[in-house]
């Protein structure tokens, strides 16, 4: 990567710089593609940061007074572009901030002078006299202020595990003092997830719950006394409170999401905030609830580009609510929502972080910070970022795959889940093959993640996705699994859901690498991307007509997730269904249907490749989680209660039948394309977590 310019003529702003006598705008050093025009209006906003840059003001700048435009149009067409080239957006804007018959503001700090100072209002000539008697009173304080004080040593940052204990203990959150740790740990009886407390400096933790239905996200209320925690019951979660020291259980209300999404006191304890769902269609969003009464009141609405808000933090003044708004499965960002002192939305809310995957965030002590976990540059790590946005900081503790996370309220220390996970592909035989009762073996592996494998289908390659260069990267290996080839280096946003064309030269795959999750292609030999679809949508899990001219993929458009295809050398999408929530789709191999899966919904569908109605075909299935094979369709039944199962819909017959029974010890990697068969049949990869776990680490002293 290029390094950054070092010069009077270069202004910065979060991960942008601007090369003014250059005239160049740059992302991260490298060089992006701007028009004159939005180039013109940047640098008029640039000059005047934080402040209302009138429409007139910004027509005097770009055009001349003779000079005849359609101004409206062609400041909108300017203002859309340089939108488009930051990765910004008009609903919520993280850079240009558009303010209705007024002009426009530029939001994020900056970096950098954009404009010199006129001559009219430079210094007098005595000025250095000035500044050199200043300079010598300075000198002088400085030297009594020595003579009479010493420096005050800050202790060094130190890092000690704060649990080791069997299985997995995560979702930290410290009590308002700072000596105690609420976690949700599995392993104590090796069953579900249950609720303990822990002292900081010594002693074994106690267990709070032992309810049947697991239990997550622990949150100690303002006075210490209670802790507030969720636990899942079938589809959806109820919100529970338990006294510090252990007692009689409190339910205060129900979300209607079926995940644990997040937990949060208000500061005056009057209320928790919480990810909530009030039909089986609509977007987890964030909301409030009363802790005397049980009264609900929504907090944020997420766009119908998004998929959910959760795990929402409030500020230590409780003015604000800090959250991860996810566009899509591999990129969740921070924002902020601003809160009154009702506890009512006190204005939109503002997005803080961009292309990244963020796990979890809290608020330093004095609010002046958000610290979070990310995989930007890999990871995931330690990051801080101010509630005014900006360039994010990576801590310097915190060590590699920091997840959830808690800092105290003195502030001087924090606690993270350190996890340990190692996901591998595994090969077994198909249904054509010979010995289908052969044992699974572990086929493409690395002492870091590998998943989402795929076989070309000339059956000499396959690709997968993995994170042992660092970050995750697509790539390649022969059909025995040896020989692997990095074939992507996008050093950040994770590539997802790599396809291969029908005549195994070409690779599809998601990406979100402009902001939104786009479909981009790469030959199966490596070199430059060419991206297939640029709509401000989240585009996702491509695949190949069977003649190679189109590329299949879901898309949320039109406001709800639907399968297109678009011309595989770019050009106009087409919607091909109809269904709400069809996201992943495989056309057949003679090319005569689309079979298709949802988002929320169990099932496998198809749908004519010239149009019509869609017909289910069968009833498990999910997405991620299937594959279009000759015979039939093979997906995994992970309800089992024996273990999971892989069973094929053979299309001769219309039955399901069982090919392979796991134990119930193994953990297939859900939602992320975990399935593959060769086109003769004969093999079939999955993935497969080998070692799951995570423990807690302690930062002591902690700034």
């Amino acid at each position: 990567m290029a390094s950054a310019p070092k010069s009077a003529n270069v202004i910065r702003f979060g991960l942008f710089e601007v090369d003014v006598q250059a005239r160049e705008l740059r992302k991260s050093g490298v060089k992006l593609k701007i028009h004159e025009q939005p180039f013109q209006v940047l640098m008029a906003l640039l000059e005047s940061p934080g402040e209302v840059v009138g429409r007139e003001e910004l027509r005097r700048k770009l055009w001349q007074t003779e000079t005849f435009v359609d101004f409206d149009h062609s400041i909108n067409t300017a203002v859309n572009k340089l939108r488009e080239a930051l990765g910004d957006s008009a609903d919520n804007p993280r850079f240009v901030e558009t303010l209705a018959r007024r002009g426009y503001r530029f939001l994020a700090p900056v970096d950098g002078a954009a404009r010199e100072v006129p001559a009219s209002v430079q210094r007098k000539s005595w000025l250095p006299w000035v500044v050199a008697f200043a300079s010598m009173l300075l000198l002088l304080a400085i030297g009594i202020g020595l003579r009479f004080t010493r420096p005050v040593a800050q202790a060094e940052s130190r890092m000690v595990p704060l649990t080791s204990y069997p299985g997995r203990q995560m979702m930290p959150a410290f009590s308002p003092d700072g000596k105690q740790v609420a976690f949700a740990w599995n392993g104590e009886k090796g069953d579900n997830f249950d609720i303990y407390v822990k002292l900081v400096d010594a002693g074994a933790p106690l267990r709070l719950t032992s309810n049947s239905g697991d239990e997550f996200l622990p949150a100690w209320s303002p006075d210490n006394r209670h802790i507030a925690f969720c636990r899942s019951v079938s589809d959806h979660t109820e919100i529970w409170m338990v006294p510090a020291l252990g007692g009689a259980e409190r339910k205060l209300g129900e979300s209607g999401s079926g995940e644990c999404g997040g937990l949060s006191w208000s500061p005056n304890g009057k209320s928790l905030v919480l990810v909530d769902k009030t039909t089986s269609q609509e977007l987890p969003f964030l909301s409030s609830l009363a802790v005397a009464t049980g009264e609900k009141q929504r907090l944020s609405s997420p766009p119908n580009e998004s998929l959910w808000d959760c795990m929402p933090k409030f500020s230590p003044d409780g003015k604000n609510i800090a959250f991860l708004r996810a566009s899509s499965a591999v990129s969740r960002d921070v924002y902020l929502l601003p809160v009154k002192t009702d506890g009512t939305p006190g204005g939109e809310p503002r997005r803080l972080t961009s292309q990244e995957r963020v796990f979890d965030l809290d608020w330093t002590a004095d609010g002046r910070r958000i610290v979070y976990s990310s995989n930007l540059y890999g990871g995931p790590n330690l990051w801080t970022i101010l509630p005014s946005g900006g360039s994010p900081e990576r801590l310097s503790v915190g060590g590699e795959n920091a997840r959830d996370l808690s800092v105290s309220r003195n502030g001087s220390r924090l606690v993270y889940s350190r996890l340990v996970e190692d996901s591998n592909i595994w090969r077994i035989p198909g249904p054509t093959s010979p010995n289908r009762n052969s044992v699974s073996t572990k086929f493409i592996a690395s002492t870091q993640q590998e998943s989402e494998a795929q076989f070309s289908p000339d059956g000499k390659k396959i690709g997968f996705d993995s994170d042992r260069s660092g970050t995750w990267e697509l790539w390649v290996c022969n059909r025995e699994g040896h020989n692997c080839v990095q074939l992507t280096s996008l050093s950040g946003p994770a590539p997802g859901s790599p396809r291969w064309s029908a005549d195994s030269r070409w690779v599809a795959f998601d990406c979100p690498k402009a902001g939104n999750s786009d479909i981009y292609v790469i030959s199966a030999e490596g070199g430059p991307l060419r991206q297939i679809t640029t709509e401000s949508s989240n585009d996702v899990r491509p695949s190949w007509s069977r003649d190679g001219r189109w590329i299949y993929f879901g898309s949320n458009r039109t406001g709800d997730w639907q399968v297109w295809k678009s011309p595989a050398q770019g050009g106009r999408a087409v919607q091909v269904t109809k269904d709400k929530g069809a996201r992943e789709a495989f056309e057949s191999l003679d090319g005569k249907f689309v079979y298709f899966a949802k988002l929320n919904a169990p099932g496998i569908w198809k749908i004519p490749v010239e149009g019509g109605a869609d017909t289910r075909v069968i009833e498990q299935g999910q997405m991620g989680l299937w594959s279009l094979a000759q015979l039939g369709i093979c997906f995994f039944d992970l309800t089992h209660p024996a273990g999971p199962t892989l069973k094929l819909y053979d299309f001769a017959t219309r039955q399901v039948r069982l090919l392979r029974q796991f134990s119930k010890e193994t953990l297939i990697l859900a939602n992320d394309s975990a399935i593959s068969v060769s086109e003769d049949g004969r093999w079939i990869l999955y993935t497969q977590v080998d070692q799951a776990g995570s423990d807690l680490m302690l930062v002591e002293n902690f700034r």
